[in-house]
């Protein structure tokens, strides 16, 4: 399978490095932004051997292991003319949603990274051009393949919870990201805790109706200064009349912290807690941790291979999209709710904010 790569940047070089490894690729073709970024990056993954061997619809984790060819281009619009097999989108924020569009129309398959457009409508017509085309669109919460995730959603939905009453979500970055990427990310409930909104429709298989939000700025001016806050906070009412608490930061100098719990009327379960989780327990402070994450990148490694093999079984026809656009959808309209609530100060109903 032939594979186009826009993005050569931090998540794009990761993509990159997993997909020359994967069995089931025999070229991968990078593009960015930065030509000369593209270029390096191509070269550092052009492998010794080049496979030509036919696509796998086997798992990557059971197929035989193969090296594609990796080679850069001068610019994005060159992969487009490259008619790739799918492309995967890991490009600036701003660019995603015309470069989904691009490849949709060409009749390929996409991987994007979230989000798929900076606003609703953009969402909106991604998915009916998704629909028109009859083209697979697959959106990157990588959350939904980690195996802690997957195993709380697997305790739901056996009942070996019972009903649920609680479920904490939080997300912990242990620094801020450059002052020039804060006014185009969203803002901190579509950018982070959009993560966390969707894990908690992902476990708990149930829709949030209300949510009441409240931010705050303890750290740099530059989240002020651009209408968004450093930390927040949101109360969600699920349909079923199960709550939920979410909690993000940019400043958790401890390191890189997300977990989720759910709690039931028969048991608890907690996703993400383990030897590298920082915090100290007291009395005993620090004893016995281990060095925490440095990031998602590192926290996340195998839920982001894992996203990339679900990917390429898409392409490849060989199984349903595990995270279409509509899923995308939802989250961000929770993430629109909750910001809506943080500005005004309010408690919001989620279908204030649906088209």
């Amino acid at each position: 399978m032939r594979i186009a790569l826009a993005g050569a940047g931090r998540i794009g070089a990761r993509h990159a490095a997993a997909l020359a490894r994967s069995p089931h690729v025999t070229e991968l073709i990078i593009a960015d932004a930065d030509p000369r970024r593209a270029a390096a990056l191509a070269d550092r993954l052009h492998p010794a051997s080049v496979s030509t061997a036919p696509v796998s619809t086997a798992p990557m984790s059971t197929a035989k292991a193969s090296a594609a060819s990796v080679r850069g281009l001068p610019s994005v619009d060159e992969l487009f003319g490259a008619r790739p097999d799918a492309f995967v989108i890991a490009a600036a924020t701003d660019a995603h949603a015309a470069l989904v569009g691009r490849a949709v129309a060409l009749g390929s398959p996409v991987f994007c990274e979230k989000p798929l457009a900076p606003d609703v409508d953009g969402t909106l017509q991604i998915i009916r051009d998704a629909e028109s085309a009859q083209v697979p669109v697959q959106v990157g919460f990588q959350r939904r393949f980690d195996a802690g995730y997957r195993a709380a959603r697997d305790a739901v939905t056996s009942g070996r919870l019972g009903w649920l009453h609680t479920v904490r979500s939080c997300g912990f970055d242990p620094a801020p990201p450059p002052a020039d990427y804060v006014p185009v990310s969203g803002g901190l409930f579509r950018d982070c805790m959009i993560h966390d909104l969707d894990s908690v429709r992902f476990v708990t298989g149930r829709e949030v109706v209300r949510v009441i939000a409240a931010g705050a700025n303890r750290g740099d001016a530059f989240f002020r200064e651009c209408g968004d806050v450093d930390t927040g906070a949101a109360l969600l009412v699920l349909d079923d009349g199960t709550l939920g608490l979410l909690a993000a930061t940019r400043y958790n100098a401890a390191g890189y912290d997300v977990r989720l719990e759910v709690f039931g009327s028969k048991d608890s379960v907690v996703a993400g807690l383990d030897a590298r989780t920082p915090l100290a327990p007291l009395p005993d402070g620090a004893a016995g941790r281990g060095t925490p994450y440095s990031g998602f990148l590192e926290r996340f490694a195998a839920a982001y291979d894992a996203e990339l093999d679900a990917f390429l079984q898409v392409a490849a026809g060989a199984s349903a999209n595990p995270c279409p656009p509509a899923e995308a959808l939802e989250a961000f309209y929770l993430a629109e709710a909750c910001d809506l609530s943080r500005r005004e100060g309010r408690a919001v109903d989620v279908e204030e904010v649906r088209r």
